[in-house]
C-alpha cells in the first residue's frame, strides 16, 4: 500500500468529480417552495436614514416579505460580533463596532444591507427593492487608510479620530535603547494594498426551517460548519442546537467564506417568517460591495544596524483599515497575527509594535490567505533589502548573516514564538542555486540590450500556523472493511479527501477506493474547527491518524479470537497486500476486511468506530525562499515575470502533488497583489471605484511563468507527524520577492521602493521621471 501511503504524490480523488461537473455548490441546491431573497444596498457610503416606505414594494406581485431593521429588532436579533478580545494600550480605549444585520439610522459603506426583499423570482424581488422608498441624508465620508485618523468626517459617532484601537507588541524600551545604540537607521513607508479574495464561487446560501423540530437548516459555502452554526446562535440568541449548517462544495475561500455574514442571517430570519425556504446568491457585483476584504494598512518600518551590519532592532508603526465595522476576527489579523511574524527568519534581538486599527466609511476587513503573515513578510522583507542596499551589501550575504542558525533551535522570538526547526540558511542557498543567481549578471546585459530591465528579486519567509483549536476525527468502520471518515476541517479546494485518504491507507493498508469522507455537516461530524491558518492536515491529520490507531486497537480482540491467540501477541502489520493482524513469531494473518467482517455491528451498521483528537502545543513554522527575476519594458513599463524559483520547508510531506498545487496558487495570489490587484474607493464620496473585473485586475495564466518549486524539509519536531501547514505560504513570500525584484530592475533610476501593485503605468512613471531628472 506504500504507493497510496505519506509521501506518495498520488492525484486527486475528487478531480474525476468535480471535472465532470458531478460538483454539488451551494447554488445548485434546489428544495420544493424555495423562495429567493434579495438585498437591497445603500448607493452610499455615510448617510442618515430619514425614513424608509416599504408598503408599494410590499404589494408588488410575488412578494412575500421585506424585512428592516425594525423586524430584526422586534425579534431580539443582534449584530454579528467579532469574536475575538483585545487587549489595547494603557490609557486607550477599545471601540468595539460590531457588524448589523441591516443598517438602523445610518448606512457607514456602500453596500451596506438596508433591506431583504423574498419573492417568488429574482427579478421580481429586483423589482421590488427598486420600489422601496429610502431617505437618506448624505453625509462626510473618510476613505483613505492614512488620512481616517485626522479625517472629519466621523464613521461612528462616539468613536473620537476613528481610532478602533490603539495597541501594541513588544519591549518598546529595549528597542528604543537598540535605536539609541545604532550606527544606522533604515526607513521604509510601505503600503499593503486593500484585496477582494474572488473566489471562483461566490457567496451563497439556503435556510429552511423545521417547524416540527424547532431546527433551522442553512446550507451555506462556509470553511468551518460548526463555528458559522455557533456564531448564528449568538446572533439569534438561541441554543446552537437549533441550528444545522451544512457545506457542500466549495469553490475557494481564501479566509473570505470563514465568517457570518448578514446574508446567512437575514436567509434564515426570512425563512423563519415566511414558512419556506430562501435562496441567497451574489452576484460578482454584490461580491465587490459585500465580501469582506483583505490586507488594507499603511507602515512605517524601522531597523537599526550596527557598524558590521547586525540588526540590533526593528520597529512598526502600523494603521490598519478595519472598514466601517469590525468582523469576526478582524483584530486578530492586524495585531498578533501579524506582529508576532516580524522576527522573520532573523535574529532580531528587540522589537516593538504598535497598530492602529481605524473606521472607514468602507466594507470590513479580515483575514485573506495568510492573515497578517503576508503583511509582515513584506514588511521586513522589504526593509531588510533596503537595508542590504543602504549599507552597500548583497541581499543575499546580508540575510545569512543575520538569519537564526540551525544550531540555535528552538529559538524564542522577541515576540513570543519558539521556532522548533528550520534551516534557513539553507533554504536560501538552495534557492539561489536552483535560480542560477550566478548566470543573472548575463540575463541582465542581455535584457537591457533588448530594451528591458532585468531584476533578481529574494524573500525568505517564515509564518506561524496550524496552531489553536483541536480537531477531532471519527472512522466508521463498515463490515466489509471500507471506512467512513468524519472530520471538522473544511476543503475549499485543497485536496483534504485525498490527503486524508492516504493517511488513513497507510496506517490501516487499505485501498483509497475503500475510503469515503463527510464533512460540512455540523449534526452529524460533532466538532470541527474549520479550515484556516494551514492548518487542516497538520491537526486534522494527526487526529484522523489517531482515529485509525483506535479502530486497529478496537478490532484486536476480534482478530485474536480468528487467529486462536492471546491479544498480547497479535500484531497489526502492512505490507503490499494490505493492512491485516499477524501473530508474531508465526506466519499466520489475517486480513482486516476479514476481521471487520468478523465483528459485530452496532445500531448503526459500524463494527468499529475510531476516535481520535489533536490539540496543537504550538505552531508549526513553515518556512522558504522565493526568487524573482523581473523584467520591465523601458518603452512601456510593463512587467514580466521571467523566472520564479521556490525552496519550502514544509516539514514531513503528505503529498508533494498537493502541497506543489497549493504553493502555486499562492504564488499566483501573491502576484495579483503585487502587480495587479486593488481595491480602490473615491477619497471624497467613499464609492467603490473598483467593482468589476473591468476595473479590478485579475491574474491570468500568460501572467506567470513555469515555477521552479522543490523541497528542503526538515521535520517539525511539535507535530506528531513532523508536518508544517502549506496552503498560505506562497502568498506570504511571493509580494516582497517580486517588488524587491522590481526594485533592483529600477535601481540604476534611482528608484529605492515600488508600492503595490506595481502596475506598467506606475512603473513606467518611475522610469521616465528619472530619465527626465537625470536629462535636466
Amino acid at each position: 500500500m506504500t504507493k497510496f501511503g505519506i509521501g506518495q504524490p498520488v492525484t486527486r480523488s475528487e478531480d474525476t468529480r468535480l471535472l465532470r461537473g458531478a460538483g454539488r455548490y451551494t447554488d445548485d441546491v434546489r428544495v420544493p417552495g424555495q423562495k429567493v431573497g434579495y438585498v437591497l444596498r445603500s448607493p452610499h457610503a455615510h448617510a442618515a436614514i430619514l425614513s424608509m416606505d416599504t408598503a408599494d414594494a410590499a404589494s408588488m406581485p410575488g412578494i412575500h416579505a421585506i424585512i428592516t431593521a425594525t423586524d430584526l429588532k422586534q425579534a431580539g436579533i443582534k449584530d454579528i460580533p467579532c469574536v475575538v478580545p483585545l487587549r489595547v494600550r494603557a490609557g486607550t480605549t477599545l471601540h468595539m463596532k460590531h457588524r448589523p444585520v441591516l443598517a438602523d439610522g445610518f448606512v457607514r459603506h456602500v453596500g451596506e444591507p438596508v433591506a431583504f426583499i423574498v419573492a417568488d423570482s429574482l427579478y421580481e424581488a429586483m423589482d421590488a427593492a427598486d420600489a422601496v422608498m429610502v431617505d437618506y441624508d448624505m453625509l462626510d465620508a473618510v476613505a483613505d487608510t492614512g488620512a481616517a485618523l485626522s479625517h472629519p468626517a466621523q464613521v461612528h459617532g462616539d468613536v473620537p479620530a476613528n481610532l478602533a484601537y490603539d495597541w501594541e507588541k513588544g519591549n518598546r524600551a529595549a528597542t528604543d535603547d537598540a535605536f539609541a545604540k545604532a550606527a544606522r537607521v533604515v526607513r521604509l513607508d510601505l503600503i499593503n494594498n486593500r484585496l477582494s479574495a474572488n473566489p471562483l464561487e461566490g457567496r451563497a446560501c439556503l435556510a429552511d426551517h423545521d417547524a416540527g423540530a424547532d431546527v433551522t437548516r442553512l446550507t451555506v459555502g462556509s470553511q468551518g460548519v460548526h463555528d458559522m452554526r455557533d456564531m448564528l446562535a449568538g446572533v439569534f440568541g438561541e441554543d446552537p442546537a437549533r441550528f444545522h449548517v451544512l457545506t457542500h462544495e466549495v469553490g475557494g475561500g481564501f479566509g473570505m467564506k470563514l465568517f457570518c455574514y448578514p446574508e446567512y442571517v437575514l436567509a434564515c430570519f426570512a425563512a423563519r417568517k415566511v414558512g419556506a425556504p430562501v435562496a441567497w446568491t451574489s452576484s460578482r457585483a454584490e461580491a465587490f460591495l459585500s465580501d469582506d476584504h483583505g490586507r488594507d494598512n499603511v507602515s512605517v518600518a524601522e531597523l537599526a544596524l550596527d557598524t558590521d551590519g547586525r540588526i540590533l532592532g526593528l520597529r512598526a508603526d502600523i494603521i490598519a483599515n478595519m472598514g466601517a465595522y469590525l468582523s469576526n476576527y478582524a483584530t486578530y489579523i492586524q495585531t498578533d497575527g501579524q506582529t508576532k511574524m516580524l522576527s522573520g527568519v532573523y535574529q532580531i534581538p528587540a522589537i516593538y509594535a504598535r497598530v492602529r486599527g481605524v473606521y472607514t466609511h468602507t466594507q470590513p476587513v479580515d483575514a485573506y490567505r495568510g492573515a497578517g503573515r503576508p503583511e509582515a513578510a513584506y514588511l521586513v522583507e522589504r526593509l531588510i533589502d533596503k537595508a542590504a542596499r543602504e549599507i552597500g551589501q548583497d541581499p543575499a550575504s546580508f540575510r545569512r548573516l543575520n538569519m537564526i542558525p540551525p544550531s540555535a533551535m528552538p529559538y524564542r522570538t522577541p515576540m513570543g514564538h519558539i521556532y522548533d526547526s528550520g534551516d534557513f540558511a539553507g533554504t536560501l542557498d538552495a534557492a539561489l542555486e536552483r535560480a542560477d543567481r550566478a548566470g543573472f549578471p548575463a540575463r541582465r546585459a542581455k535584457a537591457r540590450a533588448e530594451g528591458r530591465l532585468l531584476g533578481l528579486g529574494i524573500a525568505t519567509y517564515i509564518e506561524a500556523c496550524s496552531g489553536g483549536a483541536p480537531e477531532a476525527a471519527e472512522l466508521l468502520v463498515k463490515p466489509d472493511g471500507s471506512v467512513l471518515l468524519l472530520i471538522g476541517t473544511q476543503s475549499n479546494g485543497q485536496g483534504h479527501e485525498t490527503a486524508y485518504k492516504q493517511l488513513i491507507a497507510e496506517v490501516l493498508g487499505i485501498a483509497p477506493e475503500a475510503i469515503a469522507m463527510v464533512q460540512g455537516d455540523s449534526q452529524q461530524v460533532k466538532t470541527g474547527g474549520g479550515t484556516g491558518g494551514s492548518r487542516s492536515i497538520p491537526t486534522g491529520g494527526v487526529a484522523v491518524r489517531e482515529g485509525a490507531a483506535d479502530v486497529i486497537t478496537q478490532a484486536r480482540p476480534v482478530a485474536a479470537k480468528l487467529l486462536e491467540a492471546d491479544e498480547g501477541a497479535i500484531r497489526f502489520e502492512v505490507t503490499g497486500e494490505g493492512g491485516g493482524f499477524a501473530v508474531a513469531g508465526s506466519n499466520r494473518f489475517v486480513p482486516f476486511a476479514e476481521v471487520a467482517a468478523a465483528a459485530t455491528p452496532d445500531g448503526d451498521g459500524n463494527v468499529f468506530r475510531g476516535t481520535g483528537k489533536y490539540s496543537p502545543p504550538s505552531n508549526t513554522f513553515p518556512n522558504g525562499t522565493h526568487v524573482v527575476e523581473i523584467s520591465v519594458e523601458i518603452d512601456t513599463g510593463v512587467p514580466r515575470i521571467e523566472r520564479y524559483t521556490v525552496v519550502d520547508d514544509f516539514g514531513t510531506v503528505l503529498n508533494p502533488l498537493l502541497l506543489e498545487g497549493q504553493v502555486h496558487g499562492g504564488i499566483a495570489q501573491g502576484m495579483g497583489q503585487a502587480l495587479l490587484e486593488l481595491i480602490r474607493f473615491d477619497t471624497d464620496s467613499g464609492q467603490l471605484l473598483t467593482g468589476s473585473f473591468m476595473d479590478y485586475a485579475m491574474p491570468r495564466a500568460d501572467h506567470l511563468p513555469m515555477i521552479d518549486f522543490s523541497l528542503r524539509p526538515v521535520p517539525c519536531t511539535t507535530n506528531p507527524l513532523g508536518l508544517k501547514g502549506a496552503g498560505e505560504a506562497g502568498a506570504i513570500g511571493a509580494c516582497p520577492a517580486i517588488i524587491n525584484a522590481l526594485v533592483d530592475a529600477l535601481a540604476d533610476h534611482g528608484v529605492t521602493h515600488v508600492d503595490m501593485p506595481a502596475t506598467a503605468p506606475v512603473l513606467w512613471r518611475l522610469i521616465h521621471s528619472a530619465t527626465a531628472a537625470n536629462a535636466a
